[in-house]
């Protein structure tokens, strides 16, 4: 039998039937704890009431008119997130890719404004932005990048968490408009950078004139404990890029700027036929509204930090695990060897769901709406995986 689907994924030979908060069933009837939520984007957990209750009630009245004319939900969710994020507007896509293209393409506008032919953008190593030709050059990861040359230009690659570096091209490139950056790498490897690294590009942002724009599509929407990560550091961006989570599995992006940026793109220079109609408008904002009501980002920095303290004492000495870290319920342990065969092995034997991203580091983005006794069960299962999987393999680098 042939496979009428492109091969764009390895795929693990399970498929689920239906879900129930941080619970998935799969078509054999058997249940999984899902520490992943589909790539953190269904922060509220599978079949939340609300959002059920959004889109049932919004796909009988009206899913999608276009952008050509008004959509009271859109403008409800924006007035809702600006305010939300203290940014001045929003443009809706359909992805995170969408949304950091809109960036990229303010960012340019910006730059040409100021006169400058070719606007630079400085990206970093090991980044993660989309899988379009504009955000897989601007993403930091080879892999993503081979064989779709010849890439886009205009942006220029330098160190994460290195403000140095960032320094240095200051003085050496000066048609540099703007910095785009994650506040953590998520498909990096969880690196989280130092207290102080989104503090101090804000500062060089300033002085530079260029625009900080935050790609937070993994770690907004309360995922790190803060409804946006930078705010842990109590800075606001030019720029901000959402999706994921913001529609709890609905397709939906966001691009927020303030200030200049803001006013960038005008009547005829960016748009999207589906970006925030109706049907997804109404789910974003049933999220919101949940996070708000049921305190599920206080709720998630409360957890994770359980969960962090829960790993680091089963798996802190074993030798083989290098660092056990996280933010809120984006948690990293990183192995001193591949460990990509957990992925399966935790899936077929311990009926859990995580993922192995930059080849070491098991990530985990529960759902917020994770209990105490699933959060438990997940240390639990999955150190025990670790150990077998450390056991197994020898006790040096493979």
């Amino acid at each position: 039998m042939t496979d009428s689907l492109m091969a764009t994924y390895k795929r693990l030979p399970v498929g689920f039937a239906r879900g129930e908060g941080a619970w998935l069933w799969d078509d054999k009837g058997k249940r999984y704890l899902d520490a992943l939520s589909g790539i953190a984007v269904c922060g509220l957990g599978h079949a939340h009431p609300a959002v059920k209750e959004a889109l049932c009630r919004q796909a009988g009245e009206l899913v999608h008119t276009s952008n050509l004319y008004e959509i009271p939900l859109q403008r409800r969710l924006g007035d809702r997130l600006t305010r939300l994020a203290n940014m001045d507007r929003a443009f809706f896509a359909n992805s995170g890719a969408e949304a950091n293209e809109a960036a990229i393409k303010i960012a340019r506008l910006h730059g040409h404004a100021r006169g400058i032919d070719v606007p630079t953008i400085i990206v970093m190593e090991n980044s993660f932005h989309g899988r379009t030709l504009a955000t897989l050059t601007a993403t930091g990861n080879r892999k993503v990048q081979a064989g779709f040359e010849p890439l886009a230009q205009g942006f220029v690659r330098i160190p994460f968490d290195d403000v140095e570096s960032l320094d240095t091209v200051a003085r050496t490139t000066p048609n540099a408009v703007a910095v785009l950056v994650e506040p953590i790498q998520g498909e990096g490897g969880v690196t989280i950078p130092a207290p102080d690294y989104l503090n101090r590009v804000r500062e060089l942002c300033d002085r530079h004139g260029w625009l900080m724009m935050l790609d937070e599509v993994q770690t907004g929407m309360g995922r790190t404990g803060r409804l946006f990560a930078h705010q842990h550091n109590g800075i606001l961006p030019d720029v901000m890029t959402l999706a994921k989570s913001l529609g709890n599995g609905v397709p939906i992006g966001a691009c927020l700027a303030r200030g200049a940026a803001a006013e960038t793109l005008g009547p005829g220079s960016h748009g999207s036929t589906f970006g925030g109609n109706p049907l997804a408008c109404a789910a974003a904002l049933a999220v919101i509204d949940t996070l708000e009501e049921q305190n599920l980002t206080e709720r998630a920095a409360t957890l994770g930090a359980h969960l962090l303290e829960a790993f680091r004492k089963r798996l802190g000495d074993l030798d083989g695990v290098r660092d056990i870290r996280g933010r809120g319920l984006m948690i990293g342990i990183e192995l001193d060897r591949p460990c990509a065969s957990l992925v399966g092995a935790a899936l077929m034997l311990g009926g859990l769901l995580i993922n192995v991203t930059a080849d070491n580091v098991i990530r985990l983005l529960p759902p917020l709406v994770l209990s105490d006794a699933q959060a438990n069960e997940l240390a639990a299962t999955l150190s025990g995986l670790i150990k077998t999987f450390l056991q197994r393999s020898g006790n040096s680098e493979d």
